[in-house]
């Protein structure tokens, strides 16, 4: 018989609230429940019907070996191809629906306020896995996903060899005088990103300066501000990232339209980067690839 009342805390990560055009989420990694579990039996195997109500956390679950147990994903999780979509939503969890694919494990990004408890009442174990703020949170959520499905040795090999890309990626980053300023742009009403948030993190592996630093110098933004376009004219920066390519159709030639924009050092160099929303923005196993395309545009500029 499951558990259905224990709630464990695996790991609490630094409170926050991430305010954007998609909302706050919860940056806790909290587990509700036994999955698996029996209690009236030693053994424990691991859940074996997993449904994943978060885009990282089925990226995650698949990168350790996990992938084979989950039998549902929601409209979002579009990495890897063979995850099992459904139009199951993130935003909106639907615990009927959920429970309609006969989990024992649930894995969610956001709750609303509802959907763990309601889990719970129907004897199904959950896992909180909320918004990293840092690269190490992303490792912690990795080991905990390990860790509840069984895959530890898997979770921890993920994340010794993403340290190491990540460690070989930076140490490639050519040397500067003066360091070069980014702006990274999130949708094209200018939210981006600041210096205190995972994102901006990676970019400082990069060796590189937040052209948005100071549009959110008391943190009131939770690091996400929204900037001006008279803001961006006079930071002037030297890179613009464009992680808003799939989002809101952004690319060189959309940006270089914008008025007054053809002055910027950016615009004018041709220094403006296509990202990919998604690898982007999802603090799972893709950040090394992120890393990669800031550094080949980092070091693609005449130092």
């Amino acid at each position: 018989m499951i558990h259905r009342t224990l709630r464990l805390l695996l790991a609490v990560f630094v409170a926050m609230l991430l305010a954007s055009a998609c909302g706050g989420v919860d940056s806790s990694i909290a587990m509700s429940g036994s999955p698996g579990v029996d209690s009236d039996s030693p053994a424990h195997d691991g859940p074996t019907r997993i449904v994943s109500i978060s885009t990282v956390a089925t990226e995650m679950l698949f990168a350790i070996g996990a992938g084979h147990r989950v039998v549902a994903v929601d409209s979002m999780s579009n990495f890897p191809s063979e995850a099992p979509s459904t139009d199951l939503s993130g935003f909106e969890p639907n615990v009927e629906a959920i429970l309609g694919f006969a989990p024992d494990l649930v894995i969610l990004s956001y709750d609303p306020g509802d959907v763990v408890a309601s889990l719970d009442v129907a004897g199904v174990a959950s896992l909180l896995l909320g918004a990293a703020q840092t690269i190490a949170d992303t490792y912690s959520q990795i080991e905990a996903l390990g860790a509840v499905t069984g895959d530890e040795d898997a979770a921890a090999t993920l994340v010794a060899e993403m340290q190491a890309e990540i460690a070989v990626l930076a140490g490639s980053v050519q040397s500067r005088d003066e360091p070069l300023s980014y702006y990274h742009e999130l949708d094209d009403t200018l939210y981006t990103v600041t210096s205190t948030t995972f994102i901006g993190e990676v970019y400082a592996l990069a060796g590189l300066v937040n052209a948005a630093d100071p549009a959110d110098p008391d943190g009131s933004a939770w690091g996400y501000p929204q900037v001006s376009a008279e803001y961006l004219l006079n930071a002037d920066p030297d890179i613009i990232f464009l992680a808003d390519t799939k989002c809101c159709a952004q690319d060189v030639a959309a940006v270089a339209a914008r008025p007054g924009w053809a002055n910027l050092t950016a615009v004018s160099r041709g220094k403006i980067v296509e990202l990919d929303d998604d690898v982007a923005s999802r603090w799972g196993p893709r950040i090394v690839e992120f890393l990669r395309s800031i550094v080949e545009a980092v070091n693609a500029i005449d130092r």
